[in-house]
């Protein structure tokens, strides 16, 4: 029997926009995209964990979220099993020159794996 219980490894943050087309979903792709190429994660191989195990919760913040595909930003991740959240954030820049709106998102992704806790103790100190 395994004692096992999901732990947060890593939070990262990301931004990207889409400058022409007020497209929210592309705009939430490039800030995971974003957030992405912040992280390295060697841990798996490391500590043979099997990344199919890793639970990936993505918040995106944009002004409008209900013009977010969120299947189509869960596609984004590369490992895991995704699950996507558009919240009410981000930010939108209209430009009364063109008349077009910019629209800016930003991303959370957290990454969290099962820890056997009869195996691994996780603690504050060093």
């Amino acid at each position: 029997m395994t004692s096992a219980t999901e732990k947060r490894i890593i939070l990262e943050t990301g931004s990207g926009n889409d400058l022409y087309g007020e497209d929210y979903t592309k705009a939430a792709c490039r800030a995971v995209q974003d957030a992405l190429h912040h992280s390295s994660i060697v841990l798996f191989r490391t500590l043979e964990i099997d990344h199919r195990a890793m639970r990936v919760q993505v918040t995106i913040g944009v002004k409008e979220p209900d013009k977010v595909d969120t299947a189509v930003v869960a596609a984004e991740l590369p490992r895991g099993y995704a699950q996507v959240t558009a919240v009410r954030g981000g930010l939108n820049v209209h430009d009364p020159e063109l008349g077009t709106t910019h629209v800016v998102a930003t991303a959370a992704v957290e990454a969290y794996v099962p820890i056997d806790t009869a195996e691994w103790k996780l603690c504050d100190t060093v």
